[in-house]
């Protein structure tokens, strides 16, 4: 085999997950949700509709007081009375500093445990991912001391951006191997979603409250070859579009009591308009994709779909818009149900579902998540194997 070099497309491989233990049974948290105090009839109606209709059936937490046991200081939710506590941002962010570190730092070690050949030693650059905390030295930083790699490794850390975010680490990921065939990078996304979660009669608030979850997800960017039987995902193309409407539909800010997610019902109806003119130029350089895609269908050229499941009506507006059938967006749908939106990380478990339960070598696979801005991140992806 020849040395790859520049124009040799880097591989996604070993994709790994982390999820706290603390489970969330999404009938049993909207009926505390629905209880709070203070809640109007018109809040607890849209509490029991977004919440019976999110296609969610479980999330994961890092609050183990969520778990319903009677605590003697609780900070989130005080079992005793069924109501949800308000701590304010430093104390969200305090538990995030606690919490995350040590889920970014097991990802990262089961990414390079599970790539065939490649140790701790060999990893060149780290890439870190998170929006819902903040914390230096950072992340990476963390990763870098506690697997030993070496002195010089290169670090970066992509924040707040939310949930498209692990795209464009990937895209940079790419590059970085790009400008040098020999590199190995890391990447790794951690949101810690329901530290933000408290109780509200915000609309955009609720629809928050009934989505987020946490988890961690880290993978291997590199051009070395893949071991025997050891699949993956060549990152053939990137591109990014954002819409000419909905900055204001799907926002995060800072406010006094964690941080505040706009969610408006608007999003999935921008998205299903503006779609197919977002992953148009992933094909520039493939007419016969690109004739797929204009004549409605590129779901029977493309086998393989990762579709960021911000919501469950995402997932069915892009399955719409694009003329998917239901197969190609299975893996969506089977994260949304078992663990929710965990924004960032979101579209890279989508992916390991994808090479774990549905792709086959060969198959083309798309990749689309959806952010601030309103952002769509788009990749075109091969699946491989050694």
């Amino acid at each position: 085999m020849s040395e790859p070099g520049p124009t040799t497309p880097a591989v996604l491989r070993s994709l790994q997950q982390v999820l706290p233990p603390t489970v969330l049974d999404q009938v049993e948290v909207g009926e505390v949700f629905a209880e709070q105090e203070g809640l109007s009839r018109l809040g607890k109606r849209i509490v029991s509709t977004a919440f019976g209709v999110s296609g969610i059936e479980t999330r994961r937490t890092v609050i183990a007081e969520l778990d319903g046991e009677l605590r003697d200081d609780p900070r989130y939710y005080d079992a005793s009375t069924r109501q949800l506590l308000a701590p304010g941002t430093k104390a969200r962010n305090d538990h995030y500093i606690a919490e995350a570190g040590p889920i970014f730092v097991e990802a990262a070690r089961r990414a390079v445990e599970g790539a065939a050949g490649i140790e701790a030693a060999d990893v060149t650059h780290v890439i870190t991912v998170s929006c819902t905390g903040f914390f230096a030295p950072g992340p990476e930083y963390l990763i870098a001391r506690e697997l030993q790699l070496r002195p010089g490794v290169q670090r970066y850390h992509l924040g707040f951006m939310g949930c498209y975010a692990a795209m464009p680490a990937l895209r940079m990921a790419a590059q970085l191997c790009d400008a040098d065939p020999s590199a190995v990078v890391l990447v790794v996304s951690v949101e810690l979603c329901t530290l933000h979660l408290r109780a509200s009669d915000d609309p955009d608030l609720i629809v928050a409250n009934s989505l987020f979850g946490d988890a961690g997800a880290a993978g291997i960017v590199t051009k070395r070859a893949l071991g025997v039987g050891e699949r993956g995902l060549q990152l053939d193309r990137s591109e990014t579009l954002v819409t000419p409407v909905g900055e204001g539909d799907m926002a995060w800010t800072i406010g006094d009591q964690g941080f505040d997610m706009v969610l408006s019902t608007a999003v999935p109806q921008i998205i299903g308009e503006h779609i197919t003119g977002a992953i148009r130029p992933l094909f520039d350089h493939d007419a016969e994709l690109a004739a797929a895609l204009e004549g409605g269908a590129i779901g029977g050229s493309v086998a393989r779909w990762a579709v960021h499941p911000g919501g469950r009506s995402i997932v069915d507006k892009v399955e719409e818009s694009l003329g998917l059938d239901a197969h190609q967006v299975a893996p969506s749908r089977d994260v949304l149900r078992d663990i929710g939106n965990v924004s960032s990380a979101t579209v890279m478990l989508v992916m390991q579902r994808n090479l774990e339960h549905y792709a086959e070598v060969g198959d083309r696979l798309i990749a689309i998540a959806f952010g601030p801005g309103l952002t769509v991140e788009s990749a075109l992806m091969t699946v491989v194997e050694g």
